[in-house]
């Protein structure tokens, strides 16, 4: 399975059934399970056996999918969460806790970055935020000795900045933490974050891996290289016996494999439960099996608008890193030479006022919280996902005031080109 392409994997990894199971992922729509002995059970409190008791930490139907994304990925473990915003939240409190730091790109997605930088530091962890253009010299500058990890994402939404893996995790390894990187734009179809010293990977399925509006989710995936006990001081939840589970030590008893989603799954879903839906995993499977045909169209899609505003006067800057001339163009082609997302930012000439304007004229983009979906939609993020940042907020992340994020969907290119010409006038 390791060997396979990542077009077999979408379609076939993650659930083989055996002779006479069911041929699709079934749904387990069960809060709970049934045992024969009080010892079975306890067997699974005590970590010491596989299987499921309720479903608010764990359920069959979301592992099967969940090992289909770590196939694609190339990780060893993952799971998933009710929510793009749970994975980041968990991916980071399993690790950090009241008194530790983190280092954070910028240049993120509103909601994680009002999560990082207003809710987690009321939850004592604090927080430095960096240019994703930034020197090495800075980057190392940002680093305290609590520091407990660097989280970045491969392509920003909605500023379409793409990092730089290995120097953002060259970073953080010579200060002995994982670098976590948010993949969901590319996905792991046109772009591989563990080749590059990435260790661990999250996603919003909401977007492109479900592919039609139709299920909210989030997922994490651990490269499975991150060796916790070469810097047991640093991370004490993972190295040292935890009490609620008789003194189980993560790392030692699961390894660099497994102990990161372990205690994820374990201790964080049972205390948090922001499980995501056995039904919504379902749906999620079916869009992960067209993913590799999907993404094609949607940054031909991309491209080809890209291309049009270029050539626009109307237009007063335009974001696409595959887009030759882009300012992340060179670092895009390295990590994602064959396509980046379907996702295009452009600044409307006239200001704030004529990009709700343009958006008002729009027949086929519809205006919506939401990106990557198999119907074109688009956003102004200055006041919709983002209006809660101040002017040097919205700067820091790259998010001018007439930015107008436009997701390409599936529908014919020349149409959704159309449509943005006549709404530009």
């Amino acid at each position: 399975m390791d060997k396979w392409n990542i077009e077999t994997k979408c379609v076939q990894s993650g659930y083989r059934p055996q002779n006479g199971e069911p041929r699709e992922v079934p749904i387990y729509q069960s809060t709970t399970f049934k045992y024969d002995t009080s010892a079975d059970m306890a067997k699974l409190f005590d970590l010491e056996a596989s299987g499921y008791f309720y479903t608010r930490l764990q359920n069959p139907t979301n592992d099967l999918v969940a090992a289909k994304i770590a196939a694609m990925e190339g990780g060893t473990a993952g799971m998933l969460t009710s929510s793009g915003q749970a994975a980041n939240f968990f991916a980071i409190f399993n690790i950090a806790n009241a008194g530790d730091h983190i280092i954070s790109s910028s240049s993120i997605y509103g909601g994680t970055f009002n999560l990082f930088n207003v809710t987690m530091r009321k939850m004592g962890i604090e927080f430095t935020f960096v240019s994703p253009d930034c020197t090495e010299e800075e980057l190392e500058a940002a680093f305290r000795p609590n520091t407990k990890a660097v989280f970045g994402e491969s392509i920003a939404n909605p500023a379409l900045t793409v990092i730089d893996f290995e120097k953002f995790a060259s970073a953080a390894h010579a200060h002995g933490v994982p670098f976590i990187v948010d993949n969901t734009f590319p996905t792991p179809v046109n772009c591989r974050p563990f080749e590059f010293g990435v260790d661990i990977i999250t996603h919003s399925t909401t977007k492109y891996m479900d592919g039609h509006g139709s299920a909210v989710g989030g997922a994490i995936v651990d490269s499975g290289r991150f060796d916790w006990m070469a810097h047991a001081d640093k991370f004490p939840g993972l190295t040292t016996p935890d009490d609620s589970y008789h003194g189980i030590t993560y790392a030692e008893k699961f390894g660099k494999e497994g102990a990161f989603i372990t205690k994820a799954t374990a201790q964080l879903m049972r205390d948090f439960g922001s499980i995501q839906s056995p039904q919504n995993a379902y749906y999620l499977n079916l869009g992960l099996e067209s993913l590799h045909v999907r993404m094609k169209q949607h940054c031909a899609n991309a491209m080809a608008l890209a291309e049009f505003l270029k050539s626009s006067p109307k237009a007063e800057f335009v974001n696409y890193p595959s887009l030759p001339g882009d300012k992340y163009y060179d670092v895009a082609m390295k990590y994602m030479p064959n396509g980046s997302c379907g996702v295009v930012s452009f600044g409307v000439k006239g200001g704030r006022a004529a990009a709700e304007e343009f958006m008002k004229k729009l027949r086929i983009f519809a205006i919506e919280t939401h990106v990557a979906d198999a119907r074109s939609c688009c956003l102004h993020p200055a006041s919709s996902t983002h209006r809660q940042l101040t002017d040097e907020e919205l700067d820091a992340c790259g998010v001018a005031g007439n930015l107008v994020r436009m997701s390409c969907g599936l529908e014919n290119t020349e149409d959704l080109v159309a449509d943005v010409a006549n709404a530009l006038g």
